[in-house]
């Protein structure tokens, strides 16, 4: 396994810790959730870089780079629904889309084809990302500034947006995968 898969692949392991850390109460508890949640998402940065970089680009990496992103955001912007501080419906647009794409993936491979991500989708990941990194970061308690969550939320409607257009920009590149299918 190549170093940018083994990044990937921490960056799943890392979404328990993070759960943990958000999900319990002690001392510093949103504080270790933020820098966990700051090392994984780095870590989606890292390991793109890498690849393309060292030409380390797989099937494994086209495949798992996304799915772990989506673990990662949907786990935390659960976390923060739960809390009140991004709307239920926001994460439900974005898991929708989520399992669109992942199903549209799927169905590419099932045809033979390994769909990589798209700019708009990594729009979208680094917009979710920034979002509830401002979001995680403002549950600290001396990081509570007003334009922190201003901001925070301004980037969860971003995001949102990004999210749907991201979602309908996949489908209409690959609306040729539709035309394999047996009905």
């Amino acid at each position: 396994m190549n170093l940018p898969n083994k990044l990937t692949v921490f960056r799943m392991l890392l979404i328990p810790f993070f759960l943990i850390c958000f999900e319990t109460n002690f001392p510093y508890n949103y504080l270790l959730a933020f820098i966990i949640f700051v090392v994984a998402s780095l870590t989606d940065f890292i390991d793109g870089y890498i690849a393309r970089r060292d030409h380390l680009i797989t099937d494994f990496g086209k495949f798992m780079d996304p799915l772990a992103d989506k673990l990662l955001t949907a786990s935390a912007l659960v976390c923060l629904t739960s809390i009140g501080f991004v709307p239920a419906w926001v994460v439900v647009i974005i898991l929708a889309r989520e399992f669109a794409i992942t199903g549209l993936r799927t169905l590419a491979a099932s045809n033979g084809v390994v769909m990589a991500a798209g700019i708009w989708g990594k729009a979208k990941t680094m917009s979710q990302m920034i979002a509830i990194t401002l979001l995680l970061l403002y549950l600290i308690p001396q990081m509570r500034f007003g334009w922190l969550w201003i901001t925070g939320q301004v980037m969860v409607y971003v995001a949102t947006a990004l999210t749907l257009w991201s979602g309908i920009d996949y489908f209409i590149i690959n609306k040729d995968i539709f035309k394999n299918m047996k009905m």
